[in-house]
């Protein structure tokens, strides 16, 4: 299911297109670092591109990385870092408020990351900076069925006698999601169906499923097949990525210098782009990740 290596080239030359790279460095190589990276991540296709962009970037300054990726939801690796299995992991600024610190919405991008970052200090963790890309969770269904049921945002919903929504578990207990759903939007009527091996999108296509749990960095929302219906009442939040890391990988100034450059090329049409060559065109993460930071002069 995945192409010869001999398409990186290929990837390359594509992401710089997409995006409009200009090389820029993470600074001077440092000598081999003393500490150890743990670099844990989540269990879909941005997060394992995220995962070797970081590790990437980070071994080719002569850090030593470790790789514990494909850990599963932000419940089970929020354990992971706090039990001190891994020590780095890139999650979702908003996830972080509203569905591991259980706190309220805040207004803005920036008050989102303020508190997410406040929130880990009190646990011995923290956040190194924020992507300027975003990547919400989306109520996703086929432009043609919402054509049919005349709805344009989740609101709408409220007048359909009953639907099915798929996600993944995790969904099922999240306000950001489901809870969100029923409790803020008020569709009692919504059936849930678990994702496993099956995407959102092959079950829309199937017919299986009214809608579903997409994202918005997802390839398939770049076709025009589908459409997200608007979040009038903002349950989804904001969701910048931003590395969490243990206090002491962020006492390392180097490191930290590293990890921002990285962080700082990854816009909308970047990670877009990256989502695509892995998740569409099939190619592995670690080679798409390494043509993107030898594009950008971070490999």
């Amino acid at each position: 299911m995945r192409r010869a290596a001999k398409a990186s080239y290929a990837v390359s030359l594509a992401v710089a297109i997409v995006i409009g790279l200009v090389a820029a460095g993470a600074g001077s190589a440092a000598p081999a670092a003393k500490v150890t990276v743990v670099l844990g991540t989540k269990n879909f296709t941005e997060q394992y591109v995220l995962g070797e962009l970081y590790k990437q970037a980070l071994q080719a300054k002569g850090y030593k990385v470790v790789d514990k990726s494909n850990i599963g939801s932000s419940e089970l690796i929020d354990t992971a870092i706090t039990s001190g299995k891994i020590n780095f992991y890139p999650e979702y600024t908003g996830v972080i408020v509203t569905d591991l610190a259980k706190k309220p919405f805040p207004k803005t991008a920036a008050a989102t990351y303020a508190t997410a970052k406040a929130w880990e200090q009190t646990r011995g963790l923290t956040l190194l900076n924020k992507t300027p890309f975003f990547d919400s969770d989306g109520f996703v269904m086929l432009k043609s069925t919402a054509q049919k049921l005349g709805v344009k945002t989740i609101a709408d919903m409220k007048k359909v006698k009953s639907f099915s929504y798929a996600g993944f578990p995790e969904c099922r207990t999240r306000i950001t999601c489901l809870l969100g759903l029923k409790n803020i939007y008020g569709l009692k009527q919504v059936k849930f169906v678990p994702l496993a091996s099956i995407s959102v999108y092959t079950l829309l296509d199937d017919g299986k499923i009214t809608a579903g749990d997409g994202f918005s960095t997802d390839p398939q929302l770049q076709t025009g097949k589908y459409v997200t219906l608007k979040d009038s009442k903002h349950i989804f939040g904001f969701q910048n990525v931003a590395p969490v890391v243990s206090k002491a990988l962020a006492a390392d100034p180097n490191l930290v210098k590293i990890v921002n450059a990285v962080s700082a090329k990854l816009t909308v049409p970047a990670i877009a782009a990256m989502n695509k060559a892995v998740a569409v065109n099939k190619q592995l993460p670690s080679a798409v990740a390494r043509a993107f930071l030898k594009a950008n002069g971070l490999g």
